[in-house]
């Protein structure tokens, strides 16, 4: 099992903790999804964002927004998970169509590219979180009479749980290639828990396989308290996210798997942005200044 992991805990699963920080993407996607020069479209996540009573008032386009970009929470900020989800979009889409027919969601949260993606022919994806917050999910998109793009199978067990049992037994092949997606995840589990998750991704992946994560590294987290991406998200949605990240050393999960024979690409989010033309550059106190996104591949046999 994963061990100890700083995740939220709260009656309806989207509540608290780590579910209202999967609230906050959401509405960050809404979003993007209604620039004009949009990196991602995701069309339902406007509808998380209204079925929640902890999000119902927050902002799902820009022009909600009263200071518009110049707002660090819901401009700056939003413009990272906006790019974020395309470039994780874009490296799905690249694994599968590499060959893999697997797809593994870490934490998948209010994720709805099961949905929103076109998925070649016989995709299967895994969607692994805490049976409340997949429920919400279920619920709001079946009220939308959502229908995925590919096989979807909801694994609802927590991460602290047998998380690896629960993924096989519902019918995860071991022996084919698979992609794996840990998004906005690891920042809240312990060293050991993010150490023993990734472990598991090198055995039960076999070559031909992908995975993607992201990471931050290794300081002093306390410099960022006023940082103004923290400072707006406390001040205007009550979310500490320094509170919730795990405060423990990080180990190079990067580095394990190279050591396994993993090739590796070690990215920051701002050469995504200059490679887009569209996201967050570098700015003095940036809580984005470490954040990293890892992309891995493990060869063929």
């Amino acid at each position: 099992m994963v061990g100890t992991a700083r995740r939220g805990t709260d009656v309806d699963g989207v509540a608290g903790g780590v579910g209202v920080t999967a609230l906050l993407v959401a509405a960050a996607r809404a979003i993007e999804t209604h620039r004009r020069d949009s990196l991602a479209r995701d069309t339902y996540a406007e509808h998380f964002v209204r079925a929640a009573p902890a999000s119902a008032g927050w902002p799902v386009r820009l022009d909600q927004v009263p200071e518009g970009d110049a707002c660090p929470l819901w401009g700056r900020f939003a413009r990272y998970f906006g790019l974020r989800t395309r470039v994780l979009d874009d490296f799905l889409l690249s694994s599968v169509g590499a060959g893999a027919r697997q797809v593994v969601l870490l934490g998948a949260g209010l994720d709805a590219r099961a949905f929103r993606l076109d998925w070649p022919d016989g995709c299967v994806v895994f969607e692994i979180d805490r049976d409340s917050v997949l429920a919400f999910k279920h619920g709001v998109l079946a009220g939308l009479s959502a229908t995925p793009k590919a096989t979807r199978v909801p694994v609802p067990v927590d991460l602290r749980e047998d998380w690896v049992g629960a993924l096989i037994d519902s019918g995860f092949d071991t022996s084919a290639p698979s992609v794996w997606l840990a998004e906005g995840l690891l920042f809240y589990l312990t060293g050991a828990a993010e150490t023993y998750l990734i472990g598991m991704v090198d055995q039960l992946a076999p070559g031909g396989s992908a995975l993607a994560f992201e990471v931050k590294l290794e300081r002093d987290l306390a410099e960022y308290r006023d940082s103004p991406l923290y400072t707006a998200t406390r001040d205007l949605i009550g979310i500490d996210l320094l509170d919730l990240f795990d405060k423990e050393p990080r180990p190079d999960s990067a580095g394990h798997l190279a050591r396994r024979g993993w090739t590796t690409s070690v990215r920051t989010p701002f050469d995504f942005t200059r490679e887009h033309g569209r996201g967050p550059l570098p700015e003095p106190n940036d809580a984005l200044e470490g954040n990293r996104w890892v992309f891995a591949a493990k060869p063929p046999s």
